[in-house]
């Protein structure tokens, strides 16, 4: 288990790497340059010449990431060219808001998903068919088309819940609260129907072995089968699927931070792309490949703890 650990953290270094590369020399073939996003449509060109090179952006790109990866190595991300502020700080100050509702969302899919999965594939027949209809649903109804819907219905005409916003814990509990509702039952609800469809098919599988149907005709209580035998051998696919999920969760945090106004991470990252601010969109590329390489650590490592031949590894 061990072994596995050291090998992703091994890798981890060179992906970041080159994510960071790819991402520096992709934002710097965009057309505009950051003097223009800050000075704006109207100025000279002799000016944004001069803000540019004061910023150090009309050296040659391979230079600016050389001395951006030079800074990087030792912690440094640099400061936003744009504001001034260290990448660092800044998106800091974002990640609570990116979090809560990929954090959110993903219990609301590990609690729903599951639940409704494990339902069907015990009880089957018609429920085994509806989760298998809702499932195909919710993959194919856009999300941003339900948040507008939400917002219309839920928002606007009945009130319930703010539309836009981001309320911190720290400030009021209930009003963070409300402020996630909607985002995060939209940014699961797709989720929620695959993570279901997989939990049913791993537990059905596991159902039809030849250890449970052994087990059963040996007098085992049911309900012990179920819990201690068929739901430990389909954890792990299922796992795999929900660490898969939270990253496709974080992705879609973009979207719903535009759609309501949250000041998350998505928000800096269009943000930041608009203004051409590079020091922010490589400080995001990093975080975020490093949540990817943190969730699938994890992820490997509870996998290990349901596999006895993982650990073994």
């Amino acid at each position: 288990m061990l072994s596995v650990v050291i090998r992703r953290l091994i890798v981890a270094v060179p992906l970041m790497g080159v994510i960071s590369f790819i991402v520096f020399m992709l934002s710097s073939l965009a057309g505009g340059s950051v003097g223009q996003a800050i000075l704006g449509p109207t100025a000279s060109a002799e000016s944004v010449a001069a803000l540019n090179a004061k910023l150090g952006a009309d050296r040659p790109v391979l230079v600016q990431y050389v001395d951006w990866l030079r800074h990087a190595i030792t912690g440094d991300l640099g400061l936003s060219v744009v504001s001034g502020v260290p990448v660092a700080d800044t998106i800091a100050s974002r990640i609570p808001v990116t979090m809560s509702l990929a954090v959110g969302a993903l219990l609301l899919v590990i609690i729903l998903g599951v639940t409704s999965g494990a339902i069907a594939a015990i009880r089957g027949g018609i429920t085994g068919r509806l989760a298998e209809v809702l499932a195909v649903l919710g993959r194919g109804l856009p999300s941003f088309w339900l948040a507008l819907i939400a917002v219309l219905v839920f928002g606007v005409n009945l009130a319930w819940l703010p539309v836009s916003g981001y309320v911190p814990f720290a400030d009021s509990p209930s009003g963070w609260i409300q402020s996630l509702i909607l985002p995060v039952v939209v940014l699961g609800v797709s989720e929620i129907a695959l993570v279901a469809v997989v939990t049913r098919a791993e537990m059905l599988s596991a159902m039809r072995s030849d250890y449970v149907r052994s087990l059963r005709a040996n007098g085992y209580p049911w309900k012990r089968i179920v819990f201690k035998h068929v739901a430990k051998n389909a954890a792990g696919p299922v796992l795999t699927m929900v660490s898969l999920v939270f990253v496709s969760l974080i992705g879609g945090t973009i979207l719903m931070e535009q759609i309501f106004g949250m000041p998350g991470l998505g928000t800096l990252m269009v943000s930041a792309t608009t203004k051409h601010d590079l020091q922010v969109i490589q400080g995001l590329a990093v975080f975020y490949t490093a949540m990817v390489v943190v969730v699938f650590l994890l992820t490997d490592i509870a996998s290990g703890y349901l596999n006895a031949k993982a650990r073994a590894r």
